[in-house]
């Protein structure tokens, strides 16, 4: 459980502070970030696969159909969650990020709760619906459906509740999820190099480095979530990925200057309310299940 939940912090806390990374390329379309990102996330963890020896494993690491249809999920479903959150996030909409992250808990434990069977006890469900209204309140702010919210939020329920139920080994997992992207990052990388519209070049010589980094800055965060998901049950894995929204909002509010209205501060309150209900009552209930295994 500790290590779990420290994988975990580790993950949020990286994925809260990579606007100000994304924000550095912010003069490059977003799909070019992304493929630059696949494509260098690879490298990254075929070093780590290379330092670990563990090549010959990689094959047996998807045995069956379904942990194959599992990777494909996730990578299909992390590459459009990337996507989403880079456009987001250079066309200052990170408060919107920060709304489909606070949401995105609320999914994973009803995710949790319908297919993997997880139960929760009364006060965590208090804990939910205190979430929920005060994500409720941040959406009625906007005045529309917020999509690209609801995208975010989903899109990285499920990739979450893919990794669950392939149960893949860690580093080998996430080498797949990047392989299966990789060639088509590769092409389109090589396709815009040719008709000239690659905007890489105009970058200096510390942003270049800095977006070879990306690899790094991707995978580490994965690698630490996917340890997270399968250490602690999906639904406290959820719960703790508020704070990552709660980084991205001081950011957009401290740093990137969007304005943050009442109601937000409000709603904003409500979530933190949630979050100290749900973190208490999980961990009352994550002793006292341990003093009962140790008395058995």
């Amino acid at each position: 459980m500790k290590k779990g939940v420290i994988y975990s912090v580790l993950a949020y806390l990286s994925w809260g502070f990579l606007p100000l990374y994304w924000r550095l390329f912010q003069s490059m379309p977003a799909w070019e970030i992304l493929a630059h990102r696949i494509v260098w996330s690879l490298v990254f963890v075929a070093i780590l696969v290379s330092a670990a020896k563990r090549w010959k494993q990689l094959k047996s690491a998807v045995p069956n159909l379904k942990s194959k249809v599992a990777v494909l999920l996730c990578s299909i479903f992390i590459s459009c969650n990337w996507f989403l959150f880079i456009w987001a996030v250079n066309n200052g909409h990170v408060i919107e990020t920060s709304l489909g992250y606070y949401m995105n808990p609320l999914i994973s434990v009803v995710f949790a709760v319908i297919f993997l069977k997880e139960r929760l006890s009364v006060g965590q469900w208090v804990a939910i619906l205190l979430a929920g209204f005060g994500v409720l309140i941040m959406a009625i702010q906007y005045g529309t459906i917020p999509w690209v919210a609801i995208s975010l939020a989903v899109s990285f329920a499920l990739y979450g509740l893919a990794k669950k139920i392939a149960g893949l080994d860690v580093l080998l997992g996430l080498t797949w999820e990047t392989i299966v992207v990789f060639p088509i990052a590769f092409i389109y990388l090589l396709y815009i190099q040719s008709a000239g519209s690659a905007t890489v070049s105009s970058l200096p010589s510390y942003s270049i480095v800095l977006l070879l980094l990306s690899g790094a800055a991707t995978a580490l965060p994965l690698f630490w979530f996917a340890q997270a998901a399968k250490l602690l049950p999906l639904s406290m894995v959820g719960f703790i990925q508020y704070i990552a929204p709660t980084t991205s909002l001081l950011l957009a509010i401290f740093v990137f200057h969007e304005p943050f209205t009442e109601p937000q501060l409000i709603a904003f309150s409500f979530i933190w309310l949630a979050l100290l209900i749900y973190s208490f009552v999980t961990f009352k209930k994550s002793r006292a299940t341990k003093i009962i295994n140790q008395a058995a």
